[in-house]
């Protein structure tokens, strides 16, 4: 049987924390930034957490991780 392949637009998106969970960035942090508040940019900033019900379908995608 041959190698899993690794979808890579996935993987450069998503990384695998100590505990198994994904972590990921936020949208809208592109463009049109000014018309944001200082306050929503701030909290863009942070990295937040895939949720349970994606997760199977990464953790397929990402078989490696």
């Amino acid at each position: 049987m041959g190698k899993m392949k690794t979808h890579k637009a996935s993987a450069k998106r998503f990384s695998f924390t100590a505990n198994g969970k994904l972590k990921r960035g936020h949208m809208s942090t592109r463009h049109n930034t000014g018309l944001k508040t200082s306050k929503r940019m701030r909290a863009l900033r942070k990295a937040s957490y895939v949720s349970e019900t994606r997760m199977h379908d990464l953790k397929r995608q990402l078989p490696y991780g």
